[in-house]
């Protein structure tokens, strides 16, 4: 067992992020576009968030030469808990924002809302990581297809 830097797992937590924000965007957005209920938009946001999140790590491990099947495995293995806290965290803080989910793309509820839930998504899964790395799991499993 090593131990992780802050930074190392901060790095990770950030590549999450951003996979995991482009999918919740995307996602949120189409569901409030379409005026769709809470529920199918939450869920399509985090559909997306999980399909964003391993799409940025299977593109990574593929270019050190990973084959398909082996690059998805290890995106899975990598990123799983990660998303999952990030996702929890980030929907909580929509859902416990007052007049978030009610909010539409014209107003600056809906963002900051959103930009709010990003970084406590952040604060909350990074010291996930931290932990998950200095036990050789999450985000240190890519790095050794680096």
């Amino acid at each position: 067992m090593s131990t992780a830097s802050w930074p190392t797992a901060a790095r990770a937590t950030l590549h999450c992020l951003t996979g995991c924000a482009i999918g919740e965007i995307l996602g949120m957005a189409i569901g409030t576009a379409l005026a769709w209920h809470n529920a199918p938009t939450m869920a399509l946001a985090i559909m997306f968030a999980f399909t964003f999140g391993y799409a940025f790590t299977v593109r990574g491990v593929l270019r050190s030469g990973l084959g398909p099947r082996t690059a998805v495995r290890v995106a899975l293995a990598a990123d799983t808990v990660s998303i999952a806290v990030m996702e929890l965290a980030d929907n909580g803080t929509i859902l416990l924002f007052p007049g978030a989910m009610e909010s539409t793309l014209s107003e600056a509820l809906f963002w900051i809302s959103l930009a709010l839930s990003f970084v406590v998504a952040f604060l909350v899964t990074t010291p996930v990581n931290k932990w998950m790395i200095g036990r050789g799991k999450g985000h240190a499993v890519v790095h050794q297809h680096h």
